[in-house]
């Protein structure tokens, strides 16, 4: 699973709930490395561990042939308090990185395989992630 190797603030104060859900993205929103590629179409917060199952749904499907791009990293900590803990007595405990999305940008690419096979592979790896996405093709 994708985590930063190491951070400055083990915590990060909370951003706004809807903060995703405001605007679009205004970088990463073109396909620049693969033939095809994955684009949010909501904003998320997507978790590593949904990240790395959408990545190896992916990179099962295009075979040794293709290669595939992540463009999006996990390095904002979330925090959970334990089940059933009253509230105050400070923060909870860190228990995972996500990376929050916002609509229009490109999470995966593809490329080295047939429209086909490229198509088929990001819709499955699209099923693994908390948003709607489409497949757009580059311009090159």
């Amino acid at each position: 699973m994708l985590v930063p190797k190491k951070v400055k603030y083990r915590k990060w104060h909370t951003f706004r709930k809807n903060a995703n859900k405001v605007g679009v993205a205004s970088r990463g929103t073109t396909v620049a490395f693969g033939s095809h590629g994955l684009k949010a179409l909501d904003g998320a917060r997507i978790m590593s561990n949904q990240l790395e199952a959408a990545r190896k749904a992916l990179s099962r499907e295009v075979g040794k042939t293709g290669k595939v791009w992540i463009r999006i990293f996990p390095d904002m900590p979330l925090t959970k308090k334990p089940a059933e803990v009253k509230l105050g007595k400070g923060k909870g405990d860190l228990f995972g990185y996500c990376a929050p999305v916002k609509p229009g940008r490109v999470i995966f690419e593809v490329d080295g395989v047939t429209a086909e096979v490229a198509i088929e592979s990001l819709r499955k790896a699209g099923t693994k992630l908390p948003l709607r996405t489409k497949i757009v093709a580059s311009h090159h």
